[in-house]
């Protein structure tokens, strides 16, 4: 059985883990009695997408990590989105994505490090799923992110300082929507989705099943925007 913890971040592929396989995860797991979406908070480094895709591959369901969700999209990576549109511009993409993709059943879904910072988007979590809160230290989060160069926020001086200053300012936020808290650490990813899987089969919750997807925040439609809003030598790049 595989034994490692959370490994620094990412690769070429972006894919912080692409040799975990099912067989190395817990056997005993299986499909939750219900349907209601299951969506991953925290930090960058916090382990969202690792820990997010072996609890979908357990659990039979769909996976999505939001951000790779919101750069196929948009057609473009994330630092493009910051470089052409600022943060305030990539939030409101973000929100856009997480307002379509928290309406889906059978979902497990990793958000970004930020998304709880809109108000809409801490909304559209708690009412609409299931909340995991990924806690990790200052230490963890660095030791896990200082390789990766696809993260705009952390291109500083010190980005160490950096970290520290948006964990103190998102936690409460975390806090706030979350319905399971689970510290990551240095554990590894088996235990803690075997830990997970048995925390997740005691929320008792009722969400709201009434929101559904907004045309605007189709796939096709957010793209043609993305490309329409900008200059010939920013547009993104068509299939």
């Amino acid at each position: 059985m595989n034994t490692e913890a959370l490994a620094p971040e990412p690769n070429a592929s972006g894919d912080p883990n692409p040799s975990l396989d099912t067989q190395d995860l817990p056997q005993t797991a299986g499909p939750l009695a219900h349907d209601i979406p299951i969506f991953l908070v925290g930090m960058m480094g916090a382990g969202k997408t690792t820990i997010g895709r072996a609890l979908a591959r357990v659990l039979h369901r769909e996976f999505i990590d939001l951000d790779h969700e919101l750069e196929a999209r948009c057609g473009v990576r994330i630092p493009v989105i910051f470089e052409i549109e600022g943060e305030q511009g990539f939030r409101k993409r973000e929100c856009q994505v997480l307002d379509d993709c928290t309406v889906q059943p059978n979902l497990v879904m990793a958000t970004g490090g930020g998304a709880v910072l809109a108000e809409e988007n801490r909304r559209a979590l708690k009412s609409r799923g299931i909340v995991v809160y990924l806690r990790a230290s200052v230490e963890e989060l660095y030791r896990r992110t200082s390789r990766d160069r696809n993260r705009p926020l952390l291109a500083t001086p010190d980005p160490k300082a950096t970290l520290r200053g948006l964990l103190e300012m998102r936690e409460p936020l975390y806090e706030s929507v979350a319905d399971v808290v689970v510290d990551t650490g240095t554990t590894s990813v088996n235990h803690l989705v075997a830990q997970l899987v048995e925390r997740l089969r005691q929320v008792d919750k009722a969400i709201d099943r009434t929101a559904q997807s907004r045309p605007g925040n189709s796939s096709a439609s957010m793209r043609a925007d993305f490309a329409a809003s900008h200059t010939e030598e920013n547009k993104p790049c068509t299939p």
